[in-house]
């Protein structure tokens, strides 16, 4: 999930950052008060960051995180704050608007400018505030703005600073170029094999059987709360109706039925449709050596194939229909042709058509005693849909003037339901990969952004079914009290524990390994039964197209050092990994190898990264920077539910 919200940050400060101004709408930084420079507590304007004469604010580093927060659930919908907050998300945050204030203030401090011209040029390149001509829209912009909680002053500040880095990132980080020789040792590593061994000590062999006391698991519990934090879950309550619930009479009346007969008369008048097949041909002489060659036995494809034509095919078309696709003159050369036969070569815009009909439909007049049932149908299908659209307006009209959902239910005859607690990807918490039905998904998106008892009206089938609906109870995302996963806690505790001894065992045969016993030998010596050793023979290249992601023991070995010995904790306390590297096979590069030329490609990205970090480094040093480590750890422990 960070790695996302990294990357999507990265593009406000590398190359394309002139080119995504959508992504800087979606994450423009929140007005704060930037004013002052005197550190102070987590309320009242206190300071995180002090960046040359500019300050960043707690609030503002709070509605960042929010609208980071948003972005990454784009991704993700179950994201919790103390999830991003753990994996760092919080710090990249801090990071970036260190960034983004460091190069305004160097641009500035030497001359730099973005001025209100180019500001404005830059909105007016905005698709989304568009309107329906395809200009710039004055009123769009502004519910733009509104619906991601920014204002005019916010965005311009935003766009100021990305073209300020444009300015200065552009000019020098433009085509930088991968020495051949660096290229060339990169280009030996992806051909490069390795060879070692990998062993696993897994934490459930040393994991106690004995039930730990209250006062262990609480401990276990209070350092390790934000493994248990549950996603934020809400329960839906929701009413569904359609043409079930209407208590009008729809069924049409004679006056009705002759009515309808009389507008439409046409569509119950006598009708012939033909199906025709045709190719366009540039001149008349040629459409009637066509002509000729296929009524002589050529098959009409044939013909148009072998002269380099493609035939195109319609069905149940009118004269009136053919006229408008093709030409009057078309139309009734078609129409004078009998089933099956090659009508007469007729002009159209485009040039000479040649067509055969390959089908003809004749439908006599229909009285109205005949076009009765078909009316009937028609006029019964309207009045449904007409007495729908006003029951789903007359409801919203309800809903819009703050009428409860129980209220709505009891005065439409509608049957309330509850939906079990749902995520905010659809799924049932603690279903077990259950989620909603397809029809209330759709509902879900607006309940994670509603207040209870602030019913919202959706349509589920278009035209036929709606819902009425809204949020009876929400479960913020948190770590739960310990007695409702006691269970968890104390597998985890148990792993904890066997953990602390899994690690005294693969110290105690890394010494081992480090001198002259192989990984085999020591897990033999162990008294504890273990997995056996895994033999790794693998070049680089295999580790990454494999997998999309190596395991991390994996990629250990292949950033050590030959002949040496590494130990790796795995996540969660589930073990210890031992990585032994015998030895690193390497092949000489011919210098008109492909792979060297790739590898200049491949890392030309990575450079402009490795530059403008480097840049961007040495910018912060040149403006000064200074974080109030206390309010950052405040503000932290707020956002992440972690109050005394």
């Amino acid at each position: 999930m960070i790695s996302f919200f990294r990357k999507f940050f990265q593009s406000k400060i590398g190359l394309p950052i002139f080119i995504g101004f959508l992504i800087l709408v979606a994450l423009a930084f929140a007005a704060a008060d930037i004013t002052g420079s005197t550190f102070g507590g987590v309320s009242g304007g206190n300071r995180v960051a002090a960046v040359g004469d500019e300050t960043i604010s707690a609030i503002e580093l709070r509605q960042t995180a929010d609208s980071a927060l948003r972005t990454v659930q784009q991704e993700d919908p179950t994201v919790s704050m103390p999830q991003f907050v753990e994996e760092g998300g919080l710090d990249e945050v801090l990071s970036q608007l260190i960034d983004r204030y460091a190069i305004g203030e160097y641009a500035e401090k030497y001359g730099l400018r973005a001025g209100e011209n180019l500001v404005n040029s830059e909105i007016l390149k905005i698709g989304a505030f568009s309107g329906a001509t395809g200009e710039f829209d004055q009123a769009v912009y502004e519910a733009a703005l509104r619906r991601q909680g920014l204002t005019d002053a916010t965005l311009r500040r935003d766009l100021a600073a990305g073209l300020l880095s444009q300015q200065l990132l552009l000019p020098a980080l433009a085509v930088p170029q991968m020495p051949e020789k660096a290229a060339k040792h990169y280009a030996s590593l992806i051909l490069e094999r390795r060879r070692g061994e990998i062993a696993f000590i897994p934490s459930f062999a040393f994991a106690p059987e004995s039930e730990p006391t209250d006062e262990q698991l609480q401990a276990y519990y209070s350092e390790n709360r934000g493994r248990f934090v549950r996603p934020e879950r809400r329960t839906i309550r929701y009413a569904v109706f359609g043409a079930e619930n209407i208590d009008t009479n729809l069924t049409p009346t004679a006056a009705e039925i002759e009515a309808y007969y009389d507008a439409n008369a046409e569509n119950f008048a006598a009708r012939e449709t033909r199906d025709v097949s045709s190719f366009l041909v540039p001149t008349e002489d040629a459409a009637r050596s066509m002509v000729s060659r296929i009524r002589g036995g050529v098959s009409l494809e044939a013909a148009a194939r072998e002269a380099g034509f493609s035939v195109s095919s319609v069905e149940d078309q009118t004269r009136e229909e053919l006229s408008s696709s093709l030409s009057a003159a078309v139309a009734n050369s078609v129409f004078e042709a009998g089933e099956g036969q090659i009508a007469e070569p007729a002009r159209s815009n485009l040039g000479w058509y040649v067509a055969r009909v390959d089908g003809v439909t004749r439908t006599p007049a229909r009285n109205l005693a005949q076009a009765t049932p078909e009316i009937t149908e028609e006029l019964t299908a309207q009045k449904r849909a007409a007495a729908l659209a006003d029951l789903s307006a007359r409801i919203e009209e309800e809903v819009d003037s703050g009428t409860s959902l129980p209220e709505v239910a009891e005065a439409y005859r509608l049957e309330i339901e509850t939906t079990p607690p749902v995520l905010a990807d659809g799924r049932i918490f603690g279903g077990q990969g259950q989620t909603l039905p397809p029809a209330l998904r759709r509902t879900v998106e607006t309940a994670f952004q509603m207040v209870e008892s602030a019913p919202q009206l959706a349509e589920i089938v278009p035209g036929q079914q709606f819902v009425v609906f809204d949020v009876e109870e929400i479960a913020e995302s948190a770590a739960p009290p310990l007695a409702e996963v006691r269970e968890q806690a104390v597998i985890g505790w148990r792993l904890s524990e066997g953990s602390k001894s899994a690690r005294e065992t693969a110290d105690r045969m890394l010494g081992k390994v480090r001198g002259d016993t192989s990984v085999a030998a020591a897990i033999a010596q162990e008294d504890t039964r273990l997995p056996p050793v895994e033999r790794i023979d693998l070049e680089r290249s295999a580790l990454f197209t494999r997998q999309q992601n190596p395991p991390p023991p994996l990629v250990l070995m292949f950033s050590m050092a030959a002949g040496s010995t590494k130990l790796y904790e795995a996540p969660n306390d589930i073990g210890w990994y031992i990585v032994d590297l015998d030895e690193i096979v390497t092949e000489d590069i011919d210098p008109d190898n492909p792979v060297l030329v790739q590898t200049r490609q491949t890392l030309a990205p990575a450079l402009r990264a490795e530059y403008t970090e480097q840049m961007i480094r040495a910018i912060r040093a040149d403006v000064g920077v200074e974080t109030n480590e206390s309010a950052v750890e405040a503000l932290r422990r707020q956002l992440t539910g972690d109050i005394e």
